[in-house]
């Protein structure tokens, strides 16, 4: 079978994406009677079951990379000898890869075949990391350089894997496989500080908790080449791919950039990310600084340091972000027998709960653990309520065919004003608020810095509210698209202008 064989697993890489359909003509072959009975997006149900769980095997392993780093962050402090700033930049330079490529693999995401361009991503990304555990201490800027380029492997994958679901499943059933993907972010961010922690204090050496993912991403690989079938684009739906018009990037970025769901979501997605990103790089390592203000732990002056406190955020990320992205969905399921616009008003209160227990974590470090754990496990909770409606949303108000450009422009605004400068920005404020370089002000300008991430919440939860004006309508018009020019909504109170 070549690969060129509309029966093949895969679609040629270098393909306009003209899978092709079965024929109902009466002369048809067997093989054609065949795909005519093959469900429209060309796999099987059972075979979409096996590639969401891939998928989201994935999905978990990315995470899981990411926050490895965060979880023996004392460790890589002591070792290389450096301050708060370029602690974050460890975040940042990953999450500026990240953003910046996104783009590229969205416009290949929509035009080429999505199974290749992941797997060259997700070796590429595994390699990459097993790099970086092998840095010598002198070498920090070669460190900061690797995990730059384990960008280029999580933008070919997160920007891809979620339209790939939307081509498999439809409305509710979609939205249901879209949590259990997005499950894997708390849990794999969870299981990267857990994995960190305790690799480093069985061995005794931060570099071997580095090195973990890489063989997990070879496996990876392996399953995402002989098990995920790539789907026909928008075959499932209402509309299939070949009744639309492929428009140049440029079109796509003009429709993406008028639809006002789309665009204040994504601002509201960018609080999201600003306030994870400065929590999963910091949280572990302020929960250490007031352990040791208070006396209830020696201060690291040679590691291996305590990372009993990544641990413990671990274990609350991974149980809070299972029972927030499931109260999410479930909420969010009922509220929609009673109002369309349920999505936005979910994901704007979950934002806007989760504020107030963030500040109280915060405040509460040096009076209590078990309070500030309590709070943090409240805070996560409602904070991950929004990973897999966002998603859902962005997939029923794009069409099929801007999906991935529609995921990579999300990416790349929300990381750009979000988690690619927080970490970074939180390092360089707590930094230029230390008074003297005691434990008191190691703590004391950490916990000031971090008091933005509550605030900035609140913002995130008003953008999510003004989305739900337009859901409706924008929600009708992707899904009655038609290719007669008709013109997108423009974004009121000059929101468009600011985009051109």
């Amino acid at each position: 079978m070549s690969l060129a064989d509309p029966t093949s697993d895969t679609t040629p890489f270098f393909s306009d994406d003209n899978e092709a359909e079965g024929s109902g003509e009466p002369g048809a072959g067997p093989s054609q009677r065949r795909e005519v009975e093959e469900p429209a997006s060309g796999v099987s149900s059972m075979r979409s079951v096996f590639t969401v769980i891939v998928l989201c095997f994935i999905n978990l392993l990315n995470y899981m990379d990411r926050f490895t780093v965060a979880g023996v962050l004392p460790d890589i402090e002591q070792y290389f000898g450096i301050n708060d700033g370029k602690s974050g930049l460890l975040q940042t330079v990953f999450i500026c890869s990240y953003m910046f490529l996104a783009p590229v693999f969205g416009y290949l995401g929509d035009r080429y075949n999505r199974k290749v361009i992941m797997s060259v991503g997700i070796g590429f990304w595994s390699a990459v990391t097993l790099a970086s555990s092998y840095m010598a201490r002198e070498y920090f800027w070669l460190l900061l350089l690797t995990r730059g380029l384990v960008g280029v492997g999580e933008a070919s994958y997160s920007t891809i894997a979620p339209t790939i679901i939307a081509d498999l499943y439809v409305k509710e059933r979609r939205t249901q496989m879209l949590s259990v993907f997005y499950f894997a972010i708390p849990v794999g961010s969870g299981l990267g500080y857990i994995v960190g922690s305790k690799v480093d204090d069985i061995a005794g050496d931060w570099h071997w908790a580095l090195r973990v993912t890489p063989a997990l991403g070879l496996v990876a690989v392996v399953l995402l080449l002989f098990v995920v079938k790539e789907p026909k684009r928008g075959a499932i739906e209402a509309r299939p791919e070949h009744t639309l018009q492929r428009t140049s990037w440029l079109g796509d970025m003009k429709a993406l950039c008028r639809n006002p769901s789309f665009v204040l979501s994504t601002f509201g997605f960018t609080a999201v990310a600003f306030v994870t990103g400065s929590l999963a790089l910091w949280a572990p390592a302020f929960l250490f600084r007031a352990a040791v203000f208070t006396g209830e732990r020696p201060p690291c002056v040679k590691g291996p340091c305590d990372t009993s406190d990544s641990l413990y955020f671990g274990i609350i990320t991974v149980v809070s972000g299972i029972l927030g992205v499931a109260s999410g969905a479930e909420v969010s399921r009922r509220l929609r027998l009673r109002t369309p616009r349920a999505d936005p008003l979910v994901c704007a209160l979950g934002l806007l709960l989760s504020a107030p227990f963030l500040y109280l974590a915060i405040v509460f470090a040096q009076a209590s653990p078990i309070a500030t754990y309590v709070f943090i496990f409240l805070g996560e909770t409602f904070l991950s309520m929004n990973w897999a409606i966002v998603a859902d949303i962005l997939l029923y108000v794009v069409v099929p065919t801007r999906r991935a450009t529609a995921e990579a422009f999300q990416i790349v605004l929300s990381h750009l004003l979000g988690d690619a400068g927080s970490p970074y920005l939180i390092g360089v404020v707590s930094d230029s608020l230390k008074q003297t370089d005691s434990y008191l002000w190691q703590f004391r300008s950490l916990q000031l810095s971090l008091l933005t991430c509550s605030f900035v919440a609140v913002g995130g939860g008003a953008f999510f509210l003004a989305t739900a004006l337009f859901i409706e309508k924008d929600r009708q018009r992707a899904t009655n698209y038609t290719p007669s020019g008709q013109c997108p909504q423009s974004l009121p109170w000059g929101i468009g202008i600011f985009f051109f």
